[in-house]
């Protein structure tokens, strides 16, 4: 029995197909549903509900294509692994890293949203939380004791954190519906929508720069985390897909009923001088309710404000530690960081690496947008492996058990390819070319491991992770050159620049799933599935391992 599979026999498999809903929709519903409202309508005016829209279009596409791999290797922490099995170490770990900054970076994100809106209670230590850009000294401390909170309930046991999560995720859905209709009830100005600009008052680049930026794709990107629990999922063949496309459709309806409410509550006098860029809310859907005499609804909403970012911050505490123990056996972190405890079924040393890192992400980044941009740019370059990952994986090995298999893959993959480099884009520079810096950072952890093997053992995941390493680079570049609406130098007209970046993607997408090989992950894998060739060890060089790959088409 080989490592990986006996640390995976101290996982629990016993959530089913409601639990990892809950763990899908309790990630969703998180913090983001009571600033994206606001920051959404800040950047596109009313058009922001066609960004909920849009960000739940490519959230569903991505997901699906991760719902084939999350089936096919229902392992803990599946998000940092299935570029390593199409492509091996290089794009494998960028991939693995990108998804794992933008999740451990939503723990603190969370925290400090309910510190936030702990902020505009009336009592002046409260107010002295927050000083309206970022958290105070005394706001980080208060942030810190939520974070040991969310950690201390993911150390004892899976049982536990599956049935605290339930409840948690009927509250954390009741409360946001009930928001939304008390606010339609209480004052429903369509004046707000069709004056102050319009539909779109800053045009339609800033829906785009919404669903990028303004916490949309910090909103949907929870989808993942039931695939993240995988290790712990009774059937997942049946219980991943179902909660998956269940936990974003679900969280579209709440969102746009959200965004409509917000809308038609902001008061007209809000909106007269600045229009809806000039908004600046502590706590948004709080400061409406008590606008419209809803003190009731504000009070649940600052009890919701911890119970839901909570929940989501628990959540992310017990993914991200899978994570690392996922990035530890694709051979990139101590072997300490791999063990999972016998008796709880808890990887204890990840989960205590990732409360580390989320205190240092508190103290550097202390208000929730710049944490919402951070975690979206990274999140963004994270899915570019899935459609990639996902067709590879069915030319490389087409004989491995594939529960959940979509027909329409191929035309589904190539489209997420591109709506994820738009949405890339979208995100405006110079902040696309920061989340790329920070991705570089990671490289001298791999460079550790990697760089002493054997030059003929090392070529071929050099060779097959370049089309990543050049898509980021000319990302970056192209988001430099861009249309200044997109915080480019202009080089790129208008609309012309859309579809560069679509056709970019796509032939980033085809190179590929060209330059995927046979590596010894892939095949360790196909080994414990029991479809494995006989005679294949993976090791051979470069061309042996395409030669395969192409023998089997």
């Amino acid at each position: 029995m080989s490592t990986e599979q006996g640390s995976h026999s101290h996982y629990r498999r016993s959530l089913g197909p409601v639990a990892l809903t809950a763990v899908g929709l309790g990630s969703i519903i998180g913090s983001g549903w009571l600033f994206g409202a606001e920051r959404a309508a800040a950047l596109a005016g009313p058009a922001a509900i066609l960004a909920w829209v849009i960000g739940a279009a490519v959230a569903l596409t991505i997901a699906l294509t991760y719902s084939e791999l999350g089936s096919m290797f229902p392992k803990a922490g599946g998000m940092v692994r299935y570029g390593q099995y199409s492509h091996g170490s290089l794009a494998g770990y960028l991939a693995a890293w990108a998804n794992w900054i933008a999740i451990v970076s939503v723990i603190p994100g969370e925290a400090t949203a309910s510190v936030q809106y702990m902020s505009s209670w009336d009592f002046g230590w409260a107010k002295a939380l927050y000083d309206g850009k970022e958290l105070t000294g005394s706001g980080v401390a208060l942030a810190s004791v939520l974070l040991l909170f969310y950690f201390f309930l993911n150390w004892f046991a899976i049982t536990l954190f599956a049935k605290t999560n339930t409840a948690i995720t009927v509250f954390k859905l009741v409360v946001p519906t009930l928001t939304a209709g008390a606010l339609l009830l209480s004052h429903f100005d369509t004046g707000n929508v069709t004056g102050h600009g319009g539909f779109t008052p800053n045009g339609w680049s800033s829906v785009f720069t919404a669903v990028a930026v303004s916490g949309i794709v910090w909103a949907y990107n929870g989808f993942q985390s039931p695939l993240n629990m995988a290790g712990e999922a009774r059937n997942p063949g049946k219980s991943l897909p179902k909660a998956v496309i269940s936990s974003i459709l679900i969280s579209l309806v709440i969102y746009v009923a959200l965004q409509i409410a917000f809308l038609t509550a902001v008061p007209a006098a809000d909106l007269a001088h600045g229009g809806w860029s000039g908004l600046s809310f502590n706590s948004p859907l709080a400061d409406l309710s008590l606008a419209w005499g809803l003190n009731w609804l504000a009070m649940l909403l600052y009890a919701d404000a911890f119970i839901s970012p909570s929940g989501t911050g628990m959540i992310y505490a017990a993914t991200t530690s899978r994570m690392i123990q996922g990035v530890q056996e694709n051979g990139h972190l101590p072997s300490i960081f791999g063990k999972v405890d016998p008796k709880t079924g808890i990887p204890r040393p990840a989960l205590l690496l990732n409360l580390g890192i989320a205190f240092i992400f508190l103290a550097v980044f202390r208000g929730w947008g710049s944490l919402a941009e951070i975690v979206s740019v990274a999140t963004v370059i994270s899915y570019i492996t899935g459609p990639v990952a996902v067709m590879s994986l069915r030319r490389l090995s087409p004989d491995l058990p594939r529960p959940v298999k979509l027909r329409a893959m191929p035309v589904i993959a190539p489209v997420a390819m591109v709506f994820g480099s738009l949405v890339l884009y979208w995100a405006r520079w110079p902040l696309t070319g920061k989340v790329i810096f920070i991705m570089a950072i990671g490289l001298p952890i791999w460079a550790w491991y990697e760089l002493r093997k054997p030059w003929a053992q090392l070529r071929p995941h050099l060779a097959a992770g370049a089309w990543m390493v050049t898509y980021l680079l000319v990302m970056a570049a192209v988001s430099w050159a861009g249309g200044k609406e997109f915080g480019g130098r202009g080089y790129l007209p208008g609309g012309w620049d859309i579809l560069v970046v679509a056709l970019i993607g796509l032939a980033f997408y085809v190179w590929g799933v060209r330059s995927a090989w046979r590596n010894p992950t892939l095949l360790e894998a196909e080994r414990e599935l029991g479809t494995a060739p006989a005679g294949e060890d993976g090791e051979g060089s470069e061309d042996d391992g395409r030669a395969k790959a192409d023998a089997r088409v």
